[in-house]
């Protein structure tokens, strides 16, 4: 079935695939369900929904994601193209619908039910700006007559725009950081990036001063030892209780009083189960799967691809950040998920369709290996090509 002789479509994704990376995804997923066991329980018996509520869905959710993955890095990249503009419009129409129809739970409007279930369409919007903006940078990049970066700068706007009606800042922040690294990939001068720093440091400070519940995670984050966040203590004192080792699988009592264990504070909760050491080695596998998408960025020989992976492994990478450093009290608490092991059917499928677009973009294809690509991307920079 996956013989090198035998040249079915299995075989050829199976050959050309980066499999170190689809190996790390699959683990992580692994890890998601492993932790649900462990973090969830409690949050269910909470809210009356039975013990094994969450961990059934991440189970659902991590097989469904799992298998979506595989479908879209099968695809080639004129379809991921396709797929990220299909799912671009759609998430804009559903974030439109979102503000107007969505339910206000302290003070959103985030989330929309259709047919009895919830999700988030800014969650999908991130993997499938990626791509896009990618796309246009790059044609940007070797037709200066196409206005790419420009049409990608206004889909930021009307992205930006929307989430911040619900308000959502930090799905913001993502999105505007996505776009901020796909520019200085395309080689724009400096004094543009420096100018349009400060132009982002002035909308985090307007952040600060227009947004109430913004002004509080800040003014509570940099004032705890008058007034501390019950999330960051709990959180602190379960990576604490823990230890190096952990206090084993279902021992740990901290956790139970943690708000969110099984979705933004799943990393806390995981180091008052299996330890530090644990916590050390998922941090590593994270690391990995940024590090080597990056790598695997550099040698793409299409511009596009270039683009597009180093968006969406820039993507992941920042995402698991922000809430790595939520988790132990770098920054002020925002609820972002960690990709593939948090709670969350839409953050879960969207992570899973914009990793598949990743890994399809990086298949090694000898007749895509456009003689073009490179040059041109080492023409726009004013290098010798």
């Amino acid at each position: 079935m996956f013989s090198r002789e035998r040249k079915t479509p299995l075989a050829e994704w199976w050959w050309t695939v980066d499999r170190g990376l689809l190996g790390a995804f699959l683990l992580l997923l692994g890890v998601g369900v492993v932790l649900s066991f462990a973090a969830s329980p409690a949050v269910a018996e909470a809210h009356d929904w039975g013990t094994w509520y969450f961990v059934i869905r991440q189970i659902a959710f991590a097989v469904l994601g799992g298998m979506l993955m595989i479908a879209v890095s099968v695809l080639p990249h004129r379809l991921i193209r396709v797929l990220a503009i299909a799912m671009l419009a759609g998430s804009l129409v559903l974030l439109l619908a979102t503000l107007q129809f969505g339910e206000e739970i302290k003070g959103a409007r985030r989330w929309l039910s259709l047919f009895g279930y919830s999700f988030q369409p800014s969650e999908a919007v991130k993997p499938a700006f990626a791509v896009v903006a990618a796309w246009l940078f790059s044609e940007w990049m070797v037709r200066r007559d196409m206005p790419g970066w420009q049409i990608a700068t206004v889909l930021l706007a009307v992205i930006v725009a929307m989430l911040l009606r619900q308000p959502d800042v930090g799905q913001t922040a993502l999105v505007v950081f996505t776009w901020g690294v796909l520019l200085f990939l395309s080689g724009i001068s400096w004094w543009v990036i420096f100018g349009l720093a400060a132009i982002g440091l002035g909308g985090a400070y307007g952040a600060y001063l227009f947004f109430p519940h913004v002004t509080e995670r800040i003014d509570a984050f940099l004032n705890q030892a008058d007034s501390g966040v019950y999330q960051v203590e709990k959180a602190i004192g379960s990576i604490l209780e823990g230890g190096w080792l952990g206090r084993g699988p279902g021992e740990a009592i901290t956790k139970r009083y943690l708000p969110d264990a099984h979705a933004d504070y799943v990393f806390s909760a995981a180091a008052g189960e299996f330890g530090i050491l644990f916590c050390l080695l998922l941090v590593a596998l994270i690391g990995f799967v940024a590090l080597r998408s990056l790598r695997g960025a550099v040698q793409q020989n299409d511009l596009f691809a270039r683009m597009a992976v180093a968006a969406l492994a820039s993507q992941f990478g920042m995402q698991s950040a922000i809430n790595l450093m939520v988790n132990v009290n770098l920054i002020p608490p925002k609820g972002m998920t960690l990709p593939f092991v948090s709670y969350g059917g839409t953050s879960m499928l969207a992570v899973a369709v914009g990793m598949g677009m990743m890994l399809g973009l990086m298949r090694k294809r000898p007749e895509e290996q456009i003689a073009t690509g490179l040059p041109a991307y080492r023409s726009a920079l004013g290098q010798p090509t």
